[in-house]
């Protein structure tokens, strides 16, 4: 094994997040990074320009200018009309590179590789199991190939790894999504004067931002909202814009240091999306000291007593649900959060990345893995 090949979208934030993870931790030049698309849209690069990066066909030139629902079908088109294209060059890079392992995410290149027919581990979105494999039956069969096809296929969630046995048959390995938890516990400041409000989830309908908003209106009180996210759907923003006030903060998508020293200021932040399997901004933001609001979802079940005591679960039908999830941070911002050792071992990431490492790409060689204590 000479080292791993993340084959993924380069404007891909929770993708990239993944790369840079295992390339802090796997010797310099032992990670690479292959992909068909490096702008996004609206939203500054991930990579910059002289980064080392190895291309499949490049589609940014064929997508629309601007991030919409027809701009996400649209692309989503462009992607399956560029398939063979993406497969020549493909099996060629993995001639060069043989003895690499393959690490495709999400679903699109999970099944280029099945294509393909080169060996590859996987990883799909929670979206795409839990909501895209039900309402398509082409999508779902080819899915379902491609999770069979993988040599393994890691998943963040409970839910997703039932899902995933569900549909495929397929054992998926269960590993959640780390973070550098030593960072963020630093410094998190004096809990009782916190008295940010913030939206921590992308901007687009599965998160249902209308419905924190149409909630504040409800409760009368206009309290600020700060929002952060990775992107945004420009046409749903615009729907939004009715119910946003003159102290609401349009952050965008911050830097790690910039979003973390948002979290560590915050009361309470929210997450309410329609579907859900394991978010880790949730947990980055329990372990900056805040208070969570959230809709129900299975992963809560398996956080220790220290993060699942942090949450109020929405009841969207509520509402109220807004004033009693502040009337709730309130209480409980009072004590400062204390990670238990099953909160470390799930959330760290150098425990999270040793894991991947070890279990999912097999690799045990100390010349190839570094900076893991």
């Amino acid at each position: 094994m000479n080292g791993i090949v993340f084959i993924c979208g380069a404007n891909d934030f929770h993708a990239m997040d993944k790369y840079w993870l295992t390339a802090k931790f796997v010797s310099p030049g032992k990670v690479l990074l292959l992909t068909d698309s490096i702008e996004y849209v609206g939203l500054p690069r991930l990579i910059a320009d002289d980064f080392p990066v190895h291309r499949l066909f490049i589609i940014d030139k064929f997508v629309l200018k601007r991030q919409s629902s027809l701009g996400n079908i649209w692309r989503n088109v462009v992607k399956l009309l560029f398939i063979p294209i993406q497969l020549f060059y493909l099996k060629k890079f993995y001639k060069r590179h043989p003895n690499y392992i393959f690490h495709a995410i999400p679903m699109y290149y999970m099944i280029l590789c099945y294509l393909a027919k080169i060996p590859f581990v996987g990883t799909p979105q929670g979206s795409e199991i839990l909501v895209r494999a039900f309402k398509s039956v082409f999508y779902r069969k080819m899915a379902v190939n491609a999770l069979r096809a993988a040599k393994h296929v890691v998943v963040d969630s409970l839910n997703m790894q039932s899902r995933v046995y569900e549909l495929s048959g397929v054992r998926a390995s269960l590993i959640k999504n780390g973070f550098d938890t030593k960072d963020i516990l630093k410094n998190t400041g004096d809990q009782i004067s916190r008295n940010v409000v913030l939206s921590v989830r992308g901007i687009n309908p599965l998160y249902r931002i209308d419905e924190i908003l149409k909630a504040r209106v409800a409760s009368g009180i206009d309290i600020p909202i700060s929002f952060v996210y990775p992107a945004a759907e420009e046409d749903y923003k615009k729907q939004l814009t009715k119910d946003f006030i003159n102290a609401d903060s349009d952050l965008g998508r911050l830097s790690k240091p910039e979003l973390y020293t948002v979290m560590k200021n915050t009361l309470l932040a929210i997450s309410i999306p329609a579907s859900d399997s394991s978010p880790r901004s949730v947990y980055e933001c329990i372990f900056a000291g805040a208070i969570v609001a959230a809709t129900y979802s299975r992963y809560m079940d398996e956080l220790p007593v220290c993060m699942r005591e942090r949450i109020y679960i929405v009841d969207i039908d509520d509402e109220k649900w807004f004033d009693k999830a502040i009337e709730f941070a309130k209480k409980t911002i009072k004590k400062p959060f204390q990670p238990s050792e099953a909160a470390l071992e799930m959330c760290d990431q150098e425990r999270t990345i040793k894991k991947v490492i070890e279990k999912v790409y097999y690799i045990n060689n100390t010349n190839i893995i570094e900076n893991i204590a």
